[in-house]
């Protein structure tokens, strides 16, 4: 079966639709006020590591997390802050920082790499 869209597409229009950060500058910012890092991974990926201070935010339920009409909608997505996700290695969060981005959510960017590359760039995970 051939897909007219398949992920390789959806991916290319993501990566040229949401901004990219290197490991090292979203390291830097894990402190900073105004930064919301959102974890976009799986339950048992989180449970193994992750960055301090993030929030659990699984891709699958990113929409309805999301959206404040929503029952499991997570109110902390709902800030002004700058919006960083992260996953293993870079293609989910990708896909889920263009989902935010389609749903009108503003300063939306993905670490790349992410929490595979955070301690080589000097970053702390639990």
């Amino acid at each position: 079966m051939a897909l007219k869209h398949g992920f390789k597409q959806m991916l290319a229009e993501a990566n040229a639709a949401v901004k990219t950060i290197a490991v090292k500058d979203g390291v830097a910012n894990v402190d900073e006020e105004g930064c919301l890092f959102v974890d976009i991974r799986e339950a048992e990926e989180r449970n193994q590591s992750t960055i301090p201070g993030s929030v659990y935010v699984p891709q699958g339920f990113l929409e309805f997390h999301a959206d404040p009409k929503s029952s499991a909608h997570n109110p902390e997505l709902a800030t002004d802050d700058r919006r960083v996700l992260f996953g293993a290695g870079g293609g989910r969060s990708s896909l889920a920082a263009k989902t935010l981005v389609d749903m009108e959510f503003h300063d939306v960017c993905r670490i790349a790499g992410a929490v595979a590359a955070s301690p080589e760039a000097g970053g702390d995970t639990d």
